[in-house]
């Protein structure tokens, strides 16, 4: 397997244990005979002397050449970057018991154990659900069903099972909580602009990316956007927002999250989102939408079936619903930013965007049209391929030495050499773990076979789809989504599309200072300014019309603690000492 020739893999560990073994044993030749036990296995596997592996009988056979007819040469497992992250390797011990309590099962077991209403003890249940999650639900939907499910049409299904068959009370989208990660996410930007903080800003908003840059690359952590991702953003508005609007307590809430990623099981359970006094998190529990969909389908709750008012828009919400920002379905960080500036600068301004091989990675720059002054530089880049390429791209602009070991100091003699040349740095990088960005999350659904003449599914079972209900594709109508598999290109772009079909969509996220409000959007910018004067309490809250006024130290103390946390540098205990070889 060949990797880019500006890749440069640095210190890799994963993390699993602090000792380690050699995975090839000592060939041995004066092997003892072995008496195989009724039941034991017939077959074995066995290394020759060149390193190759060979299933063979166990009944006396061997690695020469002469046994060829009892011996079957085995493939090595190919393993990529892009792999990365898909079996949770990389997590410590500790982490997997947080990731074994953040289950679906967790989930039924206290609805189950949750005490009525009218009882004490009992916690409001609440749902909360990604705008990604909700865009796989619509487009499987669509894909089986033939006929095009919307956003709005999944979650108020979503929302009627959930309220009825499990018991949630509310039931949320945390586009509202994402709007208001936006302004803040700006906010900080503009901060670090002025010398608060180190750019290039990196997004904060991949759990992925940022356990890994604790884990791996600690060098970056300064350069990490503090600002909440909207998972804990929306945790801050139900237990606290939400909570004093309600009259209860943050531990007397029970927050449940529904989202495309597993890492985001990770990001809740961070002891920074706990809270110490009342014993309760930010986040109770995060499940995946494949979990959601097997809480859907063991309940016998059809999600093809329309119910009332579906595709009418709820405008008495208490939070507005399915809000798009432009740019890129995994939070519009990038554009955001780009927006912001474009409105704050007088004159017209350009944006080029330039593909760094693939749409992974492209860059942005936005350029002043009467003088052609760089205002802003700036890149997505989704996929840990991309990723490794990215954090050596800041090290060097930055002067930073990124990694550790050989890797390490070849990076810092790179710096060194290209230390002079004349081009604008990144401000600011949108950063997922997830080739194709969270719309390609680990924990989506996979679509179902597609090929009109598949016979079998992915598992190889023989299926009849139509007398399933699935309708399939008119062969040769339908090319791009043959045989589509979960992770391939043509079924993130079919999400993609649902995910932006057919949303709202409000104005710049965040609007310059002063700007009238006269878009039918008015209600987002005032109810988040509405928030932060409600959770931060500032001397003077009618000054507060817009997210982006500065407010007396105690009250901004209050914001940077609810809407902003921390990192920490991740020391491996894993030592050439305790290797065993």
């Amino acid at each position: 397997m060949a990797f880019s020739g500006a890749l440069t893999l640095t210190d890799l560990n994963d993390f699993i244990t602090p000792s380690q073994a050699c995975i090839k044993p000592v060939e041995q030749t004066n092997k003892p005979q072995e008496i195989i036990e009724p039941g034991a296995a017939t077959t074995e596997i066995v290394i020759d002397s060149g390193g190759s592996y060979y299933e063979v009988s166990a009944n006396g056979a061997s690695t020469n050449t002469s046994s060829k007819g009892t011996e079957r040469k085995l493939q090595q497992a190919q393993i990529s970057l892009n792999d990365c992250l898909a079996c949770s390797g990389c997590i410590t011990s500790a982490e997997s018991v947080l990731i074994t309590l953040q289950s679906h099962t967790e989930v039924l077991n206290f609805l189950d154990s949750n005490p009525s209403v009218s009882t004490p003890g009992h916690k409001i249940p609440v749902l909360s659900i990604a705008p990604q999650s909700l865009a796989s639900l619509a487009a499987s939907l669509s894909s089986s069903s033939g006929s095009p499910v919307s956003l709005r049409q999944v979650l108020r299904r979503v929302r009627e099972f959930s309220t009825r068959i499990l018991g949630f009370e509310h039931v949320y989208d945390i586009t509202f909580a994402r709007h208001i990660a936006l302004l803040e996410h700006t906010q900080e930007f503009l901060e670090r602009k002025k010398g608060d903080g180190k750019l290039p800003m990196l997004a904060s908003a991949c759990p992925g990316w940022i356990c890994y840059a604790e884990k791996a690359h600690s060098e970056m952590l300064p350069f990490i956007a503090r600002t909440k991702s909207p998972q804990q953003v929306m945790g801050t508005l139900v237990k606290s927002w939400f909570g004093n609007r309600w009259g209860v307590q943050p531990d007397q809430i029970y927050h449940v999250s529904v989202m495309p990623c597993y890492d985001k099981k990770l990001e809740a359970s961070r002891q920074d989102f706990y809270s110490d006094i009342y014993s309760t998190r930010d986040v109770d529990c995060v499940i995946t939408t494949g979990e959601l969909e097997l809480m859907i389908r063991d309940k016998g709750w059809d999600l093809s079936q329309p119910v009332d008012s579906e595709d009418t828009p709820d405008f008495g919400a208490e939070f507005p619903e399915l809000l798009s920002h432009p740019g890129t379905s995994s939070g519009s960080y990038l554009h955001s930013l780009i927006s912001s500036i474009t409105a704050s600068h007088l004159s017209p301004v350009d944006l080029a965007v330039k593909s760094i091989r693939t749409s992974d990675y492209e860059e942005f720059t936005l350029r002043a049209r009467d003088t052609g002054e760089v205002l802003f530089k700036g890149a997505k880049c989704y996929g840990f391929r991309n990723l490794q390429n990215v954090v050596r791209k800041v090290g060097r602009e930055a002067g930073v030495q990124v990694g550790r070991g050989a890797a390490g100091r070849l990076v810092g003699m790179r710096a060194k050499k290209r230390g002079g040349e004349d081009e604008k740095g990144y401000d600011y990088v949108e950063v997922m773990a997830c080739p194709g960005g969270c719309v390609n999350g680990g924990g989506q659904l996979k679509p179902i076979a597609q090929a009109a003449g598949q016979k079998e599914d992915e598992e190889g079972f023989t299926r009849n789809w139509e007398e399933s209900g699935v309708q399939m594709p008119v062969p040769g109508e339908d090319s791009a989504m043959q045989g589509a598999k979960w992770g391939n290109k043509e079924w993130t772009k079919e999400v993609e599309r649902v995910y932006w079909h057919d949303l709202p969509t409000p104005p710049p996220s965040p609007r310059p200072h002063g700007q009238d409000l006269d878009t039918p959007f008015d209600r987002v910018g005032r109810l988040a300014a509405q928030v932060k004067v409600d959770l931060c309490h500032p001397t003077d809250g009618s000054l507060h019309e817009t997210w982006a006024s500065i407010m007396d130290e105690e009250a901004e103390r209050q914001r940077c603690e609810l809407f902003r946390t921390q990192y920490r540098a991740v020391e491996s205990e894993v030592v050439g000492l305790a290797v065993k070889w």
